[in-house]
């Protein structure tokens, strides 16, 4: 927890940042450094060699919930955002964890083409 010290009209306040990102370990999967509001991030390959990055990051702060997705990953290490294959909105990050942790899986098993097109288009 990291304290920051601020004051407005000869009162200081101290602002609490509590991480809400937890620690997630897949087999198989590597963790990919996590960025702000991440709460998931993992580099994984399929049977085929192709890899592919899954996020899973809270949106709430534009009214998405938490969001789980699906990245192409070229190079072992440059992500393509714009090509995104799947993604899922989730209420709460217990449910989005659950969602990350069994796209992981599928796409280890080789399933990723069930989950493949399921795009959630925000406003």
């Amino acid at each position: 927890m990291v304290k920051n010290a601020t004051q407005e009209d000869g009162e200081t306040y101290s602002l609490a940042q509590v991480s809400q990102t937890q620690a997630v370990e897949i087999a198989g999967a590597a963790p990919i450094r996590l960025q702000k509001l991440d709460l998931a991030r993992h580099s994984v390959t399929a049977p085929d060699g192709r890899q592919y990055v899954v996020a899973t990051f809270d949106d709430t702060r534009v009214g998405n919930g938490y969001i789980t997705a699906v990245y192409p990953q070229q190079s072992g290490y440059l992500t393509l955002y714009r090509l995104v294959i799947c993604e899922y909105s989730s209420e709460n990050p217990q449910e989005a964890v659950r969602r990350h942790i069994e796209l992981a899986q599928a796409i280890q098993q080789g399933r990723l083409n069930d989950y493949r097109n399921n795009v959630i288009y925000h406003a």
